[in-house]
């Protein structure tokens, strides 16, 4: 009887398979046509209680990249395991708007189970990637071993201090939420020790913060600062001289935004310095002495804070896979994003190295997500037998805000700058952010500091040794 009745779902499922099929065929979008098709086929694999084993495919990282392949495998028939050590996605680039105390952690940071909970082929694990068996095909995590058939490594990048002496130690990365908390307690709590600092000196070195590197990081940081010391915290430390408080940019270049047109690295600039940030340009810092900056002429900056954004290095990918790395720690991968040894080993986002056109594409979210979905795509393409495409990267411009109603932008041979690049700019990392929600709420926020200069997350969160505490016997 139960033989029969898996008979008759069957024979239904095919029945409507076909229908379904005649009547997606005179649709005139091809994709329509491959999604409702692929959610059939996933229907009819998953009603047979005696299907075979589906591929597995595990994912590892759940930043840009990960998550584009996670959610474009969603109408495959494949088993996804997304692994992060982390259960939340992280929007990287919005972080400085945390750590400047514009927005809240909740509107840039995502559940990963959230997002990918309509993916009903998609289970995710939290953990951390100890190694990988290549020849097993196991990754190895903190909790049990994972097995694969196809391997997508989305790792994403790490703060690059470059060796420099002693910077790791005392200086801070954009990179991670918990870093981007503690950065805005200590802006924070540099003030709060600020107003009972008899020393005119110490007073001035708290109130002085350093950020090294003038790429879009740096730049969105500085400005994001001064609008702050300018505008906001003002009218909460009235007693305070904030002539004594400055923020110094140092970049190694002879301009901010290197990798921008000059003429907008040179808007930038003096957008900047009209803020009252103090541009150190080919400057490098050579050593860090405690919480001072030595540059390379000699000139030693006291400050509160150093915040590091001169660089990052891709996640340690090459070790686990015995690979060689480039300069960067990226792995070199095919057109088709897998290793050239290996055709079930696929690289992409920070962590892959890959030349198209002629230029090795840079370490950018629009390019780890669409990497994402063309390795979604390359699956999807070899289960069927079908031929395997190269990857194309579609450059949709760079940009970067130079703080409230500024930005930058390059798209194309098009370059724009002032409100209506601010304008784009918004526009665009409102459609990058995940969720509704999210979308509503920041582009509030935004609204609201465009019109009242506020920033209303302006709370210090964890401890420090420094900061009174009250003993249980004092109570």
């Amino acid at each position: 009887m139960a033989r029969h009745g898996v008979h008759v779902r069957c024979h239904v499922s095919v029945r409507i398979a076909l229908e379904e099929g005649i009547h997606v065929a005179h649709s005139p979008s091809l994709e329509r046509v491959e999604y409702r098709l692929g959610t059939i086929l996933t229907t009819l694999v998953e009603s047979h209680p005696d299907r075979p084993a589906r591929p597995r495919v595990v994912i590892v990282g759940a930043g840009f990249g990960g998550l584009a392949a996670a959610r474009a495998l969603r109408h495959v028939p494949v088993d996804v395991t997304l692994i992060d050590r982390h259960n939340y996605h992280l929007f990287q680039p919005l972080l400085y708007q945390v750590a400047s105390g514009l927005l809240d952690p909740s509107e840039i940071a995502h559940p990963i189970r959230t997002v990918v909970r309509h993916a009903r082929n998609v289970d995710v694990l939290l953990a951390e990637v100890t190694g990988i068996d290549v020849a097993p095909k196991r990754v190895l995590t903190t909790g049990a071993a994972v097995p694969f058939d196809f391997l997508v490594l989305a790792t994403g990048s790490a703060t690059n201090f470059f060796g420099i002496p002693h910077l790791e130690e005392h200086a801070t990365g954009l990179k991670d939420l918990p870093e981007t908390l503690a950065l805005r307690a200590r802006v924070l709590r540099a003030f709060e020790q600020a107003t009972r600092c008899s020393d005119p000196a110490e007073r001035r070195r708290l109130l002085t913060f350093a950020v090294a590197g003038a790429g879009p990081t740096g730049v969105e940081f500085a400005g994001a600062l001064a609008e702050l010391f300018r505008h906001v915290l003002p009218k909460d430390f009235p007693h305070l001289d904030f002539s004594e408080a400055s923020v110094v940019l140092v970049e190694g270049t002879d301009r901010v935004l290197g990798t921008f047109a000059p003429r907008l690295g040179q808007s930038a600039a003096r957008r900047l310095e009209r803020k009252g940030v103090r541009l150190l340009l080919g400057r490098s810092v050579k050593d860090v002495d405690g919480s001072a900056l030595i540059l390379d002429d000699g000139e030693r900056i006291d400050a509160s804070m150093i915040v590091w954004t001169a660089g990052v290095t891709a996640a340690p990918v090459a070790d686990l896979l015995g690979s060689p790395a480039s300069r960067q720690g990226r792995v070199r991968v095919t057109p088709q994003l897998h290793l050239p040894e290996r055709d079930d080993l696929f690289v992409i986002g920070d962590a892959a190295e890959m030349e198209d056109r002629g230029e090795v594409l840079p370490m950018l979210a629009p390019v780890a997500i669409q990497e994402g979905k063309h390795v979604a795509g390359v699956i999807r393409a070899r289960l069927r037998g079908a031929s395997e495409p190269p990857f194309r990267y579609f450059d949709k411009g760079t940009m970067a805000t130079v703080g409230r109603g500024a930005a930058v932008a390059q798209i194309g041979p098009i370059r724009i700058n002032g409100l209506i690049g601010w304008l784009i700019w918004v526009f665009v990392h409102l459609m990058y952010l995940v969720g509704f929600r999210s979308r509503v709420i920041v582009f509030f926020t935004w609204a609201w500091n465009y019109f009242f200069y506020d920033r209303p997350v302006r709370l210090i969160v964890g401890t420090s040794s420094d900061e009174p505490r009250i003993r249980r016997e004092d109570v």
